[in-house]
């Protein structure tokens, strides 16, 4: 996937680097959005750095900790790819970007977001046999098959990254080299490309709905599942119990479905509002997974309350 520099396509020439044009164009808004966004950051970094923490706890050794452990790791990644550049780029007057450096940043974000979806289809997986199988749990749900789901989550991942990464770059990207984002993604360069890709664009609304519908649609499946069995339990607790655990992965699942569809089903409507959506995504729901776990489950809150309590003693 190197370009080739000084060729002609037609009038335009192939590009070798990128800029991108960030969040907003008005200068008075560039230090506000990076104070912002740093804050933003930071939160990621502290609470999902807890989260990883606080889940290796003795008393938290069960595969749906594991499966938060792995999705906060996850969380931080996403961020770390396209926070920092994205900070540097608000205060400095060369945004630009070097091929393989766009190249890179597309492969790790795909690679993540899949990964993510899968792994999130895992979660509810866990959810379905602990409720409706609590007897065959431990059997099923093993460090192993754990570890399993994990793999094959990151397997399927980078599948979808390579093919897609490499869909994009054997298109011919010829111009103009100013990217209407804040980093390399696959709508915003479909936009600079001097070829037709309708073919494409067809290729990545099928994968969309493949990486996430697929399995959103299973989620739906295990949560009808779970409904069905919540309301036969007797006690009000225990159901109030197992509504909270599950209403916490919901929420998640709903703000990435959400936001990635609406981003990645029109792949070249370059309108304003996908950066947002965009930067929803990429930035403001990793901040938030940690708070949704944490604030509605009593076990992680107890560990939290106790970590913090021995870090605030030393």
């Amino acid at each position: 996937m190197e370009p080739a520099e000084n060729q002609n396509a037609g009038n335009h020439t192939l590009l070798t680097e990128f800029v991108l044009a960030g969040l907003s164009s008005r200068p008075e808004l560039q230090h506000l959005l990076f104070f912002t966004i740093c804050f933003i950051y930071s939160m990621t970094l502290i609470g999902n750095l807890l989260i990883c923490t606080v889940t290796v706890h003795p008393t938290l050794q069960m595969p749906m900790y594991f499966f938060l452990r792995v999705l906060a790791f996850l969380d931080i990644s996403t961020a770390s790819v396209v926070v920092p550049k994205m900070l540097v780029n608000l205060l400095s007057e060369d945004r630009s970007i070097s091929y393989l450096g766009c190249v890179t940043q597309l492969y790790c974000v795909v690679f993540l977001a899949a990964t993510e979806w899968y792994l999130l289809a895992a979660m509810a997986y866990d959810r379905y046999v602990a409720v409706c199988w609590p007897l065959r749990y431990a059997a099923i749900m093993s460090s192993r098959a754990c570890l399993a789901l994990v793999l094959l989550s990151c397997c399927s991942g980078q599948v979808v990254s390579v093919l897609q990464t490499a869909w994009v770059f054997t298109l011919s990207l010829c111009g103009p080299r100013r990217i209407n984002y804040f980093f390399c993604d696959i709508p915003p360069l479909l936009v600079l490309s001097c070829t037709d890709t309708s073919l494409y664009e067809r290729q990545l609304i099928s994968a969309t709905v493949l990486v996430i519908f697929t399995p959103f649609c299973l989620i739906l499946l295990s949560y009808a599942c779970i409904i069905s069995s919540i309301l036969k339990i007797s006690s009000a607790e225990s159901r109030h119990k197992a509504f909270s655990t599950c209403s916490s992965h919901l929420t998640v699942v709903t703000l990435y479905c959400a936001s990635g569809t609406l981003i990645y089903l029109q792949p070249k409507s370059s309108k304003d509002a996908k950066k947002i959506l965009a930067l929803i995504y990429t930035t403001v729901i990793p901040t938030l997974n940690p708070l949704i776990y944490s604030l509605r489950n009593k076990e992680v809150k107890e560990v939290l309350i106790r970590v913090v309590a021995v870090l605030m003693k030393k």
